[in-house]
């Protein structure tokens, strides 16, 4: 079977069930030629991408980053600074300090605001006429919740979603641009991130960029150039695979008028959709290790350097871990998806997203009695990002 996993065009309709369906049978670890002219190991069943995930001393972030492409030195270095391009020793002290923000109490504490967020949201909703979802609704939900945590000024946060876009969505013709654009975005970003740090140093705000900045973890203080990259990192991860999840799971349940009417009329069983809908839409197709010596997946020689391409979208529809993995069901459990990746690199943001999704559908219930698809939905050209950049529907208030 002819399979190209690398070219974008080949997610345009969605997930390739019926090819990753083959790999999974026939050829769970997968070498794939790279347009450089090398090749990559495709890594496609669950038990595998698990494997991966969690032996960091075999299977690199930090050695080439996330990545299929190989980066030029200078995005490189800067990437390496984000938290999922890090390894242990780096990664721990780091991930820590992001990570108590991001507590059971934490997030309690936060509810209130992202509540009041998704309600201006929905408020500021078109109704009546045709409009994007995922640019009118999903899209700001995630990009305002972020932009709050990190207390970054609400007129700036359009400007960060343009950043975000381009460097996620780089290869689609309506949200990327050319390298030289996207690599002005980083630096862009990263800058705009370096300045934050530097006026947030010292000056005793309870905000999330005050508290990585001026919190000791584990001997280690976070400095302004390296919040620099975790700024990129946050913002980035905080908008994009949350406005996936939130489009992707109304589309489906678009698709199945009575779950939508269930979850409207029973809301309390959201949270156990919300994971299946993670599952089912997995905001990002892959991510990339480096083998950082000689190595072996099921008998399958990996040499050191090579490059392993976790297929997450692949993985959360196998069959040997998910009893018919092609239905929708928001009863699934368990749900061991990987949307969140695994192991020390788990998404730090997953529970938030979680609390944003559950919200999001609860306040939408709450301020519209209808919403009718009015065309068919588009999908973001990439080989990573898995999501749609156009939804049309119409809404009607209650």
């Amino acid at each position: 079977m002819k399979i190209d996993i690398y070219n974008p065009d080949s997610y345009l309709q969605g997930i390739p069930h019926r090819q990753f369906a083959w790999l999974r049978e026939h050829e769970p670890v997968s070498w794939r030629q790279h347009p450089d002219g090398g090749g990559y190991w495709a890594i496609s069943k669950h038990a595998d991408v698990v494997q991966v995930s969690r032996d960091h001393q075999t299977f690199s972030a930090q050695r080439g980053f996330v990545m299929v492409d190989d980066l030029e030195p200078e995005i490189l270095a800067m990437a390496q600074g984000q938290l999922l391009g890090m390894d242990p020793p780096q990664h721990g002290p780091i991930r820590r300090a992001v990570i108590t923000r991001f507590t059971s109490r934490m997030l309690a504490e936060l509810e209130p605001r992202v509540r009041s967020l998704t309600q201006g949201i929905m408020a500021q909703a078109e109704t009546g006429g045709e409009v994007n979802f995922v640019e009118s609704l999903a899209g700001d939900l995630p990009t305002a919740v972020i932009g709050s945590m990190l207390d970054i000024p609400a007129q700036m946060w359009p400007r960060i979603r343009t950043w975000s876009d381009l460097q996620t969505s780089g290869s689609d013709p309506d949200l990327g641009g050319t390298p030289e654009q996207v690599h002005t975005a980083s630096m862009e970003m990263g800058a705009y991130g370096y300045q934050l740090a530097c006026e947030r140093k010292d000056q005793g705000g309870d905000d999330l960029i005050s508290l990585l900045i001026n919190t000791e973890v584990d001997g280690h203080l976070v400095d302004e150039m390296e919040f620099a990259s975790l700024f990129i990192q946050l913002t980035v991860a905080g908008n994009e695979t949350t406005r996936g999840l939130l489009s992707s799971g109304m589309y489906e349940l678009l698709q199945r008028p009575a779950l939508f009417r269930r979850l409207r009329d029973h809301p309390e069983q959201l949270p156990l959709a919300i994971e299946e809908m993670l599952r089912w839409t997995c905001p990002l197709h892959y991510f990339r290790r480096t083998a950082t010596r000689d190595t072996e997946i099921r008998g399958q020689q990996i040499a050191e350097g090579d490059r392993v391409i976790m297929l997450y979208s692949s993985a959360n529809f196998d069959e040997a871990v998910f009893s018919r993995p092609l239905e929708f069901d928001i009863e699934r459990q368990p749900n061991p998806h990987l949307a969140f990746g695994y192991g020390i690199h788990l998404c730090l943001g997953a529970n938030l997203a979680r609390l944003e999704a559950r919200i999001f559908f609860e306040e939408f219930f709450k301020h519209f009695s209808a919403i009718e698809m009015t065309g068919p939905v588009q999908f973001i050209r990439s080989n990573n990002i898995h999501g749609f950049k156009h939804m049309p529907v119409r809404l009607t208030r209650i």
